[in-house]
Protein backbone atom coordinates (compact mmCIF):
# COMPACT_ATOMS: atom_id res chain seq x y z
CA UNK A 1 0.00 0.00 0.00
CA UNK A 2 2.82 2.32 0.67
CA UNK A 3 4.09 1.80 -2.81
CA UNK A 4 0.76 2.87 -4.24
CA UNK A 5 0.96 6.15 -2.37
CA UNK A 6 4.46 6.76 -3.64
CA UNK A 7 3.40 6.08 -7.20
CA UNK A 8 0.47 8.48 -6.91
CA UNK A 9 2.58 11.28 -5.45
CA UNK A 10 4.85 11.78 -8.46
CA UNK A 11 1.79 11.99 -10.73
CA UNK A 12 0.44 14.92 -8.71
CA UNK A 13 3.78 16.66 -8.71
CA UNK A 14 3.96 16.38 -12.55
CA UNK A 15 0.81 18.44 -13.09
CA UNK A 16 2.35 21.91 -12.62
CA UNK A 17 5.28 20.94 -14.80
CA UNK A 18 2.89 19.85 -17.55
CA UNK A 19 1.10 23.22 -17.39
CA UNK A 20 4.38 25.07 -17.82
CA UNK A 21 5.29 22.89 -20.80
CA UNK A 22 1.93 23.48 -22.57
CA UNK A 23 2.60 27.22 -22.71
CA UNK A 24 -0.25 28.30 -20.47
CA UNK A 25 2.25 29.92 -18.14
CA UNK A 26 1.44 32.21 -15.28
CA UNK A 27 -1.86 33.78 -14.48
CA UNK A 28 -0.79 37.07 -16.12
CA UNK A 29 0.14 35.30 -19.33
CA UNK A 30 -3.16 33.42 -19.38
CA UNK A 31 -5.04 36.68 -18.71
CA UNK A 32 -3.20 38.42 -21.55
CA UNK A 33 -3.98 35.54 -23.91
CA UNK A 34 -7.66 35.59 -22.96
CA UNK A 35 -7.82 39.39 -23.39
CA UNK A 36 -6.26 39.11 -26.85
CA UNK A 37 -8.73 36.38 -27.78
CA UNK A 38 -11.60 38.49 -26.43
CA UNK A 39 -10.45 41.51 -28.46
CA UNK A 40 -10.25 39.35 -31.59
CA UNK A 41 -13.73 37.92 -31.03
CA UNK A 42 -15.10 41.42 -30.30
CA UNK A 43 -13.54 42.75 -33.52
CA UNK A 44 -15.02 39.90 -35.57
CA UNK A 45 -18.41 40.46 -33.94
CA UNK A 46 -18.35 44.20 -34.75
CA UNK A 47 -17.36 43.47 -38.35
CA UNK A 48 -20.15 40.91 -38.67
CA UNK A 49 -22.66 43.40 -37.26
CA UNK A 50 -21.46 46.10 -39.67
CA UNK A 51 -21.73 43.69 -42.60
CA UNK A 52 -25.23 42.69 -41.52
CA UNK A 53 -26.27 46.35 -41.29
CA UNK A 54 -24.79 47.06 -44.75
CA UNK A 55 -26.64 44.08 -46.19
CA UNK A 56 -29.88 45.26 -44.58
CA UNK A 57 -29.46 48.78 -46.02
CA UNK A 58 -28.62 47.40 -49.47
CA UNK A 59 -31.68 45.15 -49.42
CA UNK A 60 -33.85 48.10 -48.31
CA UNK A 61 -32.54 50.24 -51.22
CA UNK A 62 -33.10 47.41 -53.68
CA UNK A 63 -36.62 46.88 -52.37
CA UNK A 64 -37.39 50.60 -52.71
CA UNK A 65 -35.93 50.70 -56.24
CA UNK A 66 -37.89 47.61 -57.23
CA UNK A 67 -41.10 49.14 -55.94
CA UNK A 68 -40.35 52.52 -57.52
CA UNK A 69 -39.44 51.17 -60.96
CA UNK A 70 -41.64 48.07 -61.11
CA UNK A 71 -43.89 49.60 -63.78
CA UNK A 72 -41.03 50.29 -66.22
CA UNK A 73 -41.95 47.59 -68.75
CA UNK A 74 -45.66 48.38 -68.57
CA UNK A 75 -44.96 52.11 -68.96
CA UNK A 76 -42.81 51.52 -72.05
CA UNK A 77 -45.65 49.50 -73.58
CA UNK A 78 -48.07 52.41 -73.01
CA UNK A 79 -45.90 54.99 -74.77
CA UNK A 80 -46.86 53.80 -78.25
CA UNK A 81 -50.63 54.16 -77.65
CA UNK A 82 -50.02 57.64 -76.19
CA UNK A 83 -48.12 58.58 -79.35
CA UNK A 84 -50.89 57.16 -81.53
CA UNK A 85 -53.52 59.21 -79.71
CA UNK A 86 -51.41 62.33 -80.29
CA UNK A 87 -51.01 61.49 -83.99
CA UNK A 88 -54.76 60.91 -84.34
CA UNK A 89 -55.50 64.33 -82.88
CA UNK A 90 -52.80 66.04 -84.99
CA UNK A 91 -54.03 64.42 -88.21
CA UNK A 92 -57.30 66.34 -88.20
CA UNK A 93 -57.29 69.79 -86.59
CA UNK A 94 -60.49 70.58 -84.73
CA UNK A 95 -60.91 73.82 -86.70
CA UNK A 96 -61.33 71.83 -89.94
CA UNK A 97 -64.09 69.59 -88.58
CA UNK A 98 -67.63 70.52 -89.58
CA UNK A 99 -69.43 67.26 -88.83
CA UNK A 100 -70.66 67.14 -85.20
CA UNK A 101 -70.07 63.38 -84.98
CA UNK A 102 -66.44 63.70 -86.04
CA UNK A 103 -66.01 66.64 -83.68
CA UNK A 104 -67.42 64.52 -80.84
CA UNK A 105 -65.07 61.67 -81.77
CA UNK A 106 -62.06 64.01 -81.65
CA UNK A 107 -63.16 65.34 -78.26
CA UNK A 108 -63.38 61.76 -76.98
CA UNK A 109 -59.90 60.93 -78.28
CA UNK A 110 -58.54 64.12 -76.68
CA UNK A 111 -60.20 63.25 -73.37
CA UNK A 112 -58.75 59.73 -73.53
CA UNK A 113 -55.28 61.13 -74.20
CA UNK A 114 -55.55 63.60 -71.28
CA UNK A 115 -56.72 60.86 -68.93
CA UNK A 116 -53.94 58.50 -69.98
CA UNK A 117 -51.27 61.22 -69.57
CA UNK A 118 -52.69 62.11 -66.14
CA UNK A 119 -52.55 58.45 -65.08
CA UNK A 120 -48.95 58.23 -66.24
CA UNK A 121 -48.08 61.39 -64.27
CA UNK A 122 -49.67 59.98 -61.11
CA UNK A 123 -47.29 57.05 -61.34
CA UNK A 124 -44.17 59.18 -61.86
CA UNK A 125 -43.99 59.07 -65.66
CA UNK A 126 -43.25 62.50 -67.11
CA UNK A 127 -43.13 63.65 -70.69
CA UNK A 128 -39.96 65.26 -72.09
CA UNK A 129 -40.70 67.97 -74.67
CA UNK A 130 -37.35 69.78 -75.00
CA UNK A 131 -38.04 72.27 -77.81
CA UNK A 132 -35.83 75.32 -77.34
CA UNK A 133 -33.66 73.62 -74.71
CA UNK A 134 -29.99 72.72 -74.97
CA UNK A 135 -29.42 69.22 -76.41
CA UNK A 136 -28.72 66.68 -73.63
CA UNK A 137 -27.52 63.27 -74.81
CA UNK A 138 -28.82 61.75 -71.56
CA UNK A 139 -32.45 62.54 -72.47
CA UNK A 140 -32.45 63.34 -76.20
CA UNK A 141 -31.63 61.44 -79.36
CA UNK A 142 -30.57 63.66 -82.27
CA UNK A 143 -32.18 62.50 -85.51
CA UNK A 144 -30.96 65.35 -87.69
CA UNK A 145 -29.14 68.67 -87.63
CA UNK A 146 -30.40 71.76 -89.37
CA UNK A 147 -28.64 75.00 -90.32
CA UNK A 148 -29.84 78.59 -90.41
CA UNK A 149 -32.37 78.24 -87.63
CA UNK A 150 -31.47 81.42 -85.81
CA UNK A 151 -30.81 79.32 -82.73
CA UNK A 152 -27.44 78.68 -81.07
CA UNK A 153 -25.68 75.46 -82.11
CA UNK A 154 -26.82 72.49 -80.01
CA UNK A 155 -30.31 73.83 -79.34
CA UNK A 156 -33.28 71.54 -79.93
CA UNK A 157 -35.30 73.13 -82.74
CA UNK A 158 -37.79 70.35 -83.45
CA UNK A 159 -39.24 67.46 -81.45
CA UNK A 160 -40.19 64.51 -83.63
CA UNK A 161 -41.23 62.28 -80.75
CA UNK A 162 -41.40 63.28 -77.09
CA UNK A 163 -39.40 61.32 -74.54
CA UNK A 164 -40.48 60.01 -71.15
CA UNK A 165 -38.82 59.50 -67.76
CA UNK A 166 -39.97 57.33 -64.87
CA UNK A 167 -39.06 59.29 -61.73
CA UNK A 168 -35.41 59.94 -62.62
CA UNK A 169 -34.80 57.08 -65.09
CA UNK A 170 -35.15 57.46 -68.82
CA UNK A 171 -37.88 55.34 -70.40
CA UNK A 172 -37.46 56.67 -73.93
CA UNK A 173 -35.30 59.52 -75.23
CA UNK A 174 -36.94 62.40 -77.07
CA UNK A 175 -36.17 62.23 -80.79
CA UNK A 176 -35.13 65.71 -81.82
CA UNK A 177 -33.69 67.92 -84.52
CA UNK A 178 -30.76 70.06 -83.40
CA UNK A 179 -29.51 73.43 -84.64
CA UNK A 180 -26.18 73.22 -86.44
CA UNK A 181 -23.67 76.00 -87.03
CA UNK A 182 -24.35 79.52 -85.88
CA UNK A 183 -22.90 80.77 -82.65
CA UNK A 184 -22.49 78.16 -79.91
CA UNK A 185 -24.80 78.63 -76.95
CA UNK A 186 -21.88 79.36 -74.58
CA UNK A 187 -20.51 82.07 -76.91
CA UNK A 188 -23.98 83.62 -77.22
CA UNK A 189 -24.38 83.87 -73.46
CA UNK A 190 -20.85 85.35 -73.06
CA UNK A 191 -21.61 87.89 -75.78
CA UNK A 192 -24.77 88.98 -74.00
CA UNK A 193 -22.82 89.35 -70.73
CA UNK A 194 -20.24 91.56 -72.49
CA UNK A 195 -22.97 93.77 -73.90
CA UNK A 196 -24.40 94.40 -70.44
Amino acid sequence: MIEEKNEAAPANDAEPADLAETGVGTADERLAALEAELADVKDRLLRALAETENTRRRAQREREDTQKYAVTGFARDLLSPVDNLHRALASLPESEVSDPKVKSLLEGVAATQRELLAALERHGIKRIDPKGERFDHNFHQAIFETENTGQPAGTVVEVLQPGYVLHDRLLRPAMVGVAKGGAPAAAMSEGSDDAA
